[in-house]
């Protein structure tokens, strides 16, 4: 078996939302190479999908990439909090809506050549809405967006994060 081992790392910086290491990585011939990773918290995701099959979505921009795009409800897990219940937090804060029971969908580790960061995603097939979101400056608007429309909305870029992408591609292939 051709494997790569970490024969150990340090920090070479540190925040509350992430570390950067450096490792020592030994390669399957020997050679031996420095690999930066970043070492993250996990993320959790939620979506609802109402009785019009239509998805609720967050249309927002990221300053990074200085790209706009539809998005689900996410954000980190807070130290001993669980994966459902930050995905059903963070949905409400960010949409105004409470999701119903909540699924797992998946998990996918959007950057594992860089990061060791899970992505949670997690789904209902109910929400009630709360009220205008408390983190509204996260988007522009948020909207219930027809599941069959997924496809189109990826062909054409406006889902752009993997993360959403797989989620919203999943749930288009279980309903629609």
């Amino acid at each position: 078996m051709s494997i790569w081992k970490n024969l150990g790392e340090h920090t070479v910086y540190e925040n509350p939302w992430l570390k950067v290491n450096l490792a020592d990585v030994e390669l399957p011939d020997g050679r031996h190479l420095d690999h930066y990773l970043i070492r993250q918290r996990a993320v959790a995701l939620a979506t609802a999908v109402n009785d019009d099959n239509e998805v609720l979505l967050l249309w927002r921009h990221r300053f990074i990439t200085d790209t706009w795009g539809w998005e689900l409800a996410a954000g980190v897990v807070e130290d001993g909090e669980a994966v459902d219940v930050a995905a059903a937090r963070e949905m409400l804060e960010e949409t105004g809506w409470r999701p119903g029971p909540l699924k797992h969908l998946m998990t996918v580790e959007p950057a594992n050549g860089l990061s060791d960061c899970l992505h949670h995603v997690y789904w209902a097939d109910s929400a009630e809405y709360v009220g205008e979101p408390e983190d509204a400056f996260e988007s522009q608007r948020r909207e219930w967006v027809p599941l069959a429309q997924v496809p189109d909305l990826v062909a054409k870029g406006e889902v752009r994060s993997a993360n959403c992408v797989a989620a919203l591609l999943m749930l288009h292939y279980m309903r629609v």
